[in-house]
């Protein structure tokens, strides 16, 4: 058995299909085709029907339970996915400044620890250790004063100084 196999020639041409887009109908046009439908009454109307405007059957029961839900009351063709949740205002600002307030709350905290730590009376050097660099240039270094008090030398205030863990 011999197989031949046919290539096209130059002088044939080749016939390129256009790509098939789904069809959309509008909600008036399914509406129409629905009232036409329901107007039928011998048999063979409703197929003559469909025939003519290239429908199936499954389309008249798909249009049928969207018009028994409500769905094609609109013009156009419907909006899909999920309804939009209106957004309350209020409770975002609350959620907000509550997060804020507790942000705040700590900050003061460790403020108010480090106030209570350099206030201490007697602090040693080896103290110092537990203070990030950068605090060690300011902490308290007592030195006998013309009044007969001590000076604080270097210190500077707490409301000034940023401190890196605050």
């Amino acid at each position: 058995m011999d197989t031949m196999l046919l290539l096209p020639s130059a002088s044939q041409e080749v016939e390129v299909l256009a790509k098939a887009e789904r069809r959309r109908f509008t909600k008036e046009y399914k509406r129409q085709i629905l009232r036409e439908a329901d107007r039928c009454r011998k048999p063979g109307e409703i197929g003559a029907l469909l025939r003519r405007e290239g429908l199936y059957f499954s389309h008249l029961a798909t249009w049928r339970a969207a018009r028994d839900r409500g769905d094609l009351g609109g013009q156009g063709v419907g909006k899909r996915g999920p309804e939009p949740k209106p957004q309350d205002l209020r409770a975002k600002r609350i959620a907000h400044l509550e997060r804020e307030n507790k942000r705040l709350h700590k900050r003061a905290e460790r403020a108010e620890a480090l106030v209570k730590w350099l206030s201490l009376p007697g602090q040693s050097e080896s103290s110092t250790a537990l203070l990030p660099r950068t605090c060690l240039a300011h902490t308290v270094t007592p030195a006998p004063s013309t009044a007969g008090g001590f000076s604080h030398g270097p210190l500077c205030s707490i409301m000034e100084f940023r401190f890196p863990f605050l």
